[in-house]
């Protein structure tokens, strides 16, 4: 085991490989789930994933297609375009 790989910051895999083998891969753990700016819910529909594998992504797969898509949940982005076309 490389010195690098004795911290748990890399999560440990065990995988078979075409000849019989396991060992153990060390891989990047995943970022947590994006939350609401507003209320700290988590979003849905905005995938986890390292910023490199997020950037391979295409654009309309990163975050919902609709204002504040990514940033606020469904109910505070339609409560707060209520609070604006009351205004």
């Amino acid at each position: 085991m490389q010195h690098k790989q004795k911290s748990r910051t890399l999560a440990r895999k065990q995988v078979k490989t075409p000849g019989a083998r396991v060992v153990t891969h060390y891989v990047r753990r995943k970022p947590k789930q994006a939350t609401c700016a507003q209320c700290g819910a988590k979003l849905k529909g905005v995938p986890r994933g390292r910023p490199a594998q997020i950037k391979a992504t295409p654009k309309s797969s990163r975050r919902p297609e609709r204002p504040y898509g990514g940033v606020l949940c469904s109910a505070c982005t339609r409560a707060k375009l209520k609070g604006a076309a009351r205004q």
